[in-house]
């Protein structure tokens, strides 16, 4: 009685008299969309790998990988840590360095056993290497600490001269136990020593001192290379990420290259322009660079005055971080338009608390900043006199593909389908195959449109697929061709909300009775 799964033998050709139980696999595949709400940053840190993805949920998150927010241009944690006030919280982080970043290192005095810092960076500065008696009689307890972060420590050390320090070093470097393992803050050689280890406390101010890399950072730099292994913007590819920032790159000759890579792996790049800039200059910088594409969100360079907690300062940032986090925290069928942005406490153009001035930006100042495809963080908004994105669109001039919600829900459809349909591939050609394709896209769609991702204003279904003989003729089939064709009608975002009231004496008022409640009017 053999079980087989379907495809595996030839139900045609069977000799042996028996029973043959196939394993049927569910013929219409279900498709679950892809998250929305990855955000990947790259930018500078003072500890953490270079140019790799790690991620993070939360501030703590970063800063046992990175480090603290460091009061500088160019620093990915005050982008992580502006985005998280708007509620995101699935980051994937890059850190870049300009390739003179070194990591911290000292010798234990009187040995020559060494240790360095398992990164480099400035934050490696602050470890520090402790030896006392272990629990266990004759042994040694090696405790390595960076504050911050939980001590590691290595108990029940054997061994007396040159073999202790072996011990030692190979305890730090690949473990001593099952709940014990490496070390993830320093790399240990042993140096051949053979003195008698006593107790101490050892710090890294007599070795080596570890710097983050970061004197000569341009937007060049935190755009990065595309050739392996990949450093900056390219290392966020095959992330999955929906949104991408590139801490404070404010050069406008990069912003075409952050398009292209937006375009090619779905992702929103959100750019800014340099601080204190004018509307004029922006404009005409942006026409100069020759953007226009629905992958990026350009935003004007009136940056954002913010409370650093870590630094105990109020800085002027870039406004990239709370625009992408509260994009983050959106659906993606949502504009930025009119959402409240969380602690901004002025901007450039409005002045820091304090200062006595309030200027805001006038109806022709907003209309030649979104008309130019640049948005702008303002307040106050049409709901009232908070901060947010003034103008929900991208660098797009075409009205229809430029809003937030068109690039957005348009990446995580076209994303959904890569990641699910492709099982389709390698499947016999006939009316099931066409039929199973239809139906996989169209559940997707009705399951968007279920949850309010799609609709329509009059109720009529806002999507078709089309996956048949009269797309799908005999002369491409036989070549080995499949095609599938969806229309798929978003839904508009209210911009321009008119309300006309008709007043005054003389205006003569119609009322309608609503139906089913007798006496009951409707004015």
């Amino acid at each position: 009685m053999p079980i087989v799964q379907q495809g595996n033998i030839n139900t045609t050709a069977l000799v042996v008299p028996d029973l043959y139980v196939q394993i049927v696999p569910p013929q219409n595949l279900v498709l679950n969309g892809v998250p929305t709400n990855i955000m990947g940053v790259v930018g500078t840190a003072s500890w953490g790998p270079v140019g790799q993805p790690v991620i993070a949920s939360s501030m703590a998150d970063y800063a046992r990988n990175f480090g603290p927010v460091m009061a500088r241009k160019y620093d990915m944690g005050t982008t992580v840590a502006a985005a998280v006030q708007q509620g995101a919280s699935n980051f994937r982080c890059v850190r870049v360095t300009d390739g003179t970043d070194t990591a911290a290192a000292f010798m234990l005095p009187g040995t020559s056993f060494f240790v360095v810092a398992i990164y480099t960076g400035s934050l490696g500065n602050l470890i520090s290497l402790s030896l006392s008696p272990g629990s266990a009689a004759g042994t040694w307890r090696c405790t390595i600490v960076l504050p911050g972060l939980q001590p590691e420590v290595f108990n029940n050390i054997a061994g007396t001269g040159t073999q202790f320090w072996i011990n030692l070093a190979s305890a730090i470097n690949t473990g001593n136990g099952v709940q014990r393992g490496p070390s993830q803050l320093v790399v240990a050689t042993s140096g051949g020593t053979s003195v008698a280890p006593a107790t101490a406390n050892y710090t890294f101010n007599g070795g080596p001192v570890g710097t983050d890399g970061v004197t000569t950072i341009s937007a060049a730099t935190v755009v990065g290379t595309d050739t392996l292994p990949r450093h900056g913007m390219y290392a966020l590819r095959g992330q999955a990420c929906s949104i991408g920032v590139l801490a404070d790159a404010d050069d406008s000759t990069q912003w075409t290259t952050q398009a292209a890579f937006g375009l090619s792996e779905g992702v929103y790049m959100i750019l800014t322009g340099p601080a204190s800039d004018s509307i004029a200059n922006a404009i005409a910088t942006k026409q100069a660079a020759g953007l226009d594409t629905y992958a990026c969100k350009l935003l004007f360079g009136d940056w954002i005055y913010w409370n650093d907690q870590t630094n105990a300062a109020l800085r002027l940032i870039s406004p990239q971080g709370f625009v992408a986090g509260r994009l983050a925290n959106l659906s993606p069928e949502q504009s930025s338009l009119n959402k409240p942005l969380y602690g901004v406490v002025g901007s450039q153009k409005s002045g820091n608390p304090g200062s006595g001035q309030s200027a805001t930006y006038s109806a022709a100042d907003l209309g030649a900043l979104i008309g130019a495809g640049i948005d702008v963080v303002a307040n106050p908004q049409p709901a009232g006199s908070f901060w947010g994105v003034r103008g929900g669109h991208n660098s797009s001039s075409n009205a229809a593909t430029n809003g937030d919600n068109y690039t957005r829900l348009t990446n995580f459809i076209a994303a959904t389908l890569a990641s699910g349909m492709g099982q389709y591939v390698g499947q016999v050609i006939n009316a099931s195959l066409f039929r199973r394709i239809r139906s996989t896209q169209l559940s997707f769609l009705q399951g968007m449109l279920s949850q309010g991702l799609l609709g329509s204003t009059n109720g009529a279904l806002p999507f078709s697929v089309i996956c048949d003989t009269t797309n799908n003729p005999l002369t491409r089939t036989g070549l080995g061709y499949v095609q599938s064709d969806a229309q798929i009608q978003y839904q508009a975002i209210n911009e321009k909300f008119i309300v006309n009231i008709e007043g005054g004496q003389t205006v003569q008022v119609s009322r309608q009775t609503l139906p089913g409640a007798p006496g009951a009017l409707q004015a």
